[in-house]
């Protein structure tokens, strides 16, 4: 059975939609993050500038909700258009997060700090976790399946999976597939507090490397086991391992990241040769970018080109799967550019010397597979193959 991603809208720093987005990857000098002021600092932060659409319902008006429906807007004619094919109770929803309204609680309760009451327009129902899944299905009238996934940073590669496995079990026709998640204070300040934020531009793979930069971003497919017209992409596999090592720390080995790049490609039928472009978790921080590079060299070896584009959106946290595989998606409906490694040249020699993609390197024609990477807190690996079929 096959899973094709068969139309993408996307929002986050580096770009208000695909095109955009494109445009960001392909460039040779970095954008998207950008510094700004945060208790006492400036962090580069990967924050969205552009006017959000709000939801109409209080309840369900938050920032992340708003991620949500501004990148609905591309995909909308074609998730109306299998509602109408398929039936409401045939199209699903399945969102990865990990915020949801965190940041409107947080504006709640400096409200009441300051005036001694919450504010008319706070809802608790604003931070409930299943909120955005609640919304789309809403505002789509569609009735099948409609959930939340949120294990960290995996939460919305595991998405994509589980969208795939309601179409293999015949739950769902169509699958509006994803996350999202929005910048505030808490996560910001968790970050901070473990000494894993960066100031500058976050620096992956260097032996200069600082910490992360925090992101938001919304990130929406449209899943069937249809292929759309012209070159479609779709989902060939995916592996989901966990390493049960540390609440935050990854297995330093990385056996867990391996497990679940070698259970992708399996499930894909794809050997690494095969795969033409990479796309690293690659937060900058010292742990997670050794234990990848161990892990990435021994499934590839040191010839398959490599990147993280967190140096452009930031970490977008539980929306980064969905963001990363949107990005996978753009590169394999492209013409061979490859989105760049953007850091300060001066590599980790401590570290395996994985291929790492220049600004400007690009294949003689699109790859026909690529490797989207995704690692959380828990020890929460996921990663996926998204192939090419004219």
């Amino acid at each position: 059975m096959s899973f094709y991603l068969n139309a993408l809208g996307v929002v986050c720093a580096a770009g208000h939609d695909a095109d955009s987005l494109a445009r960001s990857l392909w460039a040779t000098t970095p954008g998207g993050v950008q510094p700004e002021p945060w208790r006492g600092r400036t962090l580069h932060l990967g924050r969205v500038r552009q006017p959000l659409p709000l939801p109409d319902d209080t309840a369900q008006r938050s920032r992340n909700n708003a991620l949500l429906l501004s990148a609905l807007q591309p995909i909308r004619a074609a998730v109306d258009a299998a509602r109408e094919r398929f039936g409401p109770l045939r199209v699903a929803v399945v969102l990865g997060t990990s915020t949801s309204g965190v940041g409107e609680s947080e504006a709640a309760w400096a409200h009441h700090g300051e005036h001694g009451e919450l504010p008319a327009w706070h809802d608790v129902r604003q931070q409930e976790i299943g909120s955005g899944a609640a919304l789309l299905a809403t505002e789509l009238g569609v009735l099948g399946p409609a959930y939340v996934i949120s294990t960290a940073c995996s939460s919305s590669s595991k998405a994509l999976a589980s969208a795939a496995r309601l179409l293999q079990a015949g739950l769902a026709d169509a699958v509006v597939c994803g996350g999202a998640d929005s910048l505030c204070d808490f996560t910001v300040a968790g970050f901070a507090a473990l000494e894993a934020v960066s100031d500058a531009r976050c620096n992956p793979l260097s032996a200069n490397r600082s910490g992360i930069n925090i992101g938001e971003a919304g990130a929406l497919f449209l899943m069937t086991r249809e292929r759309g017209e012209g070159p479609t992409v779709r989902l060939a596999g995916w592996g989901e391992t966990s390493d049960a090592h540390h609440i935050s720390a990854p297995e330093p080995s990385g056996r867990g990241a391996e497990a679940a790049m070698r259970a992708a490609l399996a499930m894909a039928g794809l050997a690494p040769a095969d795969i033409g472009y990479l796309n690293l978790h690659g937060t900058a921080t010292p742990h997670n970018d050794a234990m990848e590079s161990e892990a990435v060299a021994r499934v590839f070896g040191l010839d398959t080109p490599c990147s993280s584009t967190k140096p452009l959106t930031g970490h977008t946290l539980g929306a980064a799967g969905a963001l990363e595989a949107a990005i996978a998606w753009l590169t394999l409906r492209g013409d061979g550019a490859l989105p760049a490694h953007h850091f300060d040249g001066e590599r980790d020699a401590a570290l395996p010397a994985i291929r790492l993609v220049q600004p400007g390197e690009r294949l003689a024609a699109a790859p026909r597979a690529v490797l989207s990477n995704s690692f959380a807190f828990g020890g929460s690996n996921a990663a996926l193959v998204l192939t090419r079929e004219d």
